[in-house]
């Protein structure tokens, strides 16, 4: 452990709260200097390495933060607004918007977003190899055939990027004593973009309402909207 080596592309995304490309585009560019000489790309660094970037020496060890977030409808992910949609990060303390949201949701959904600076953990809750369940309270415009709640089901529905498949369950909450066909809870495993929005969509129906209530092990629980609470990994 000692000798433990880290690639710089890496280390400066986990301390800076960028993306690997957006460091490598720091060393590129000659911002970076490890040692005081400019590095190349693909460079490993480690705790004796002095990493400078902006004139300041760049932490070797840092402490990782796990946050749980409840995003409000109308707040974008990304770090900057996207036209009259401002960022989840304004909500935020100053002190916690270098860390990075871990997979996101669309303008439109709320619900539970982590965000911290372990690029480790980051990676293990959002690669398709690692499955992590996801579950959503979805609303639709008008009801649902279970002919189309089957065939997502058991079958998928064909997109663009390939089959999307995930599980369709009648919601508890009922009209005039009989089940719901416009309130469902979704369970998806895999976290393509707009996956949910677009097979209903490829359907006929839209989404009126997606909110995310669980993500992998972690549960939004009674967390408001616009609130957050450290968690631990």
């Amino acid at each position: 452990m000692d000798n433990l080596q880290i690639r710089l592309n890496k280390f400066l995304a986990e301390r800076l709260g960028c993306s690997r490309r957006e460091a490598d585009t720091l060393i590129e560019s000659g911002k970076i200097l490890v040692d005081q000489k400019p590095p190349q790309l693909g460079a490993k660094v480690d705790k004796n390495s002095k990493v400078w970037y902006n004139g300041e020496i760049v932490p070797f060890q840092t402490d990782y933060l796990y946050i749980a977030f409840h995003k409000p409808v109308g707040y974008v992910c990304s770090r900057r607004a996207q036209g009259s949609a401002p960022t989840l990060y304004d909500l935020l303390p100053a002190k916690y918007r270098h860390l990075k949201t871990v997979g996101r949701l669309d303008k439109d959904s709320s619900g539970l977003i982590i965000l911290t600076n372990d690029g480790d953990f980051a990676f293990r809750m959002t690669h398709p190899k690692f499955r992590k369940t996801k579950v959503y309270e979805v609303e639709l415009n008008r009801p649902l055939e279970p002919l189309h709640q089957q065939m997502i089901s058991d079958y998928g529905v064909k997109l663009e990027d390939g089959i999307s498949k995930f599980k369709v369950i009648t919601s508890a909450e009922s009209t005039e004593g009989q089940p719901s066909r416009t309130r469902f809870t979704v369970v998806l495993t895999e976290g393509r973009n707009r996956q949910i929005r677009r097979t209903f969509a490829a359907l006929g129906y839209r989404v009126t309402k997606l909110h995310r209530t669980t993500f992998g092990q972690y549960e939004l629980g009674d967390l408001q909207p616009g609130k957050y609470a450290i968690i631990k990994s």
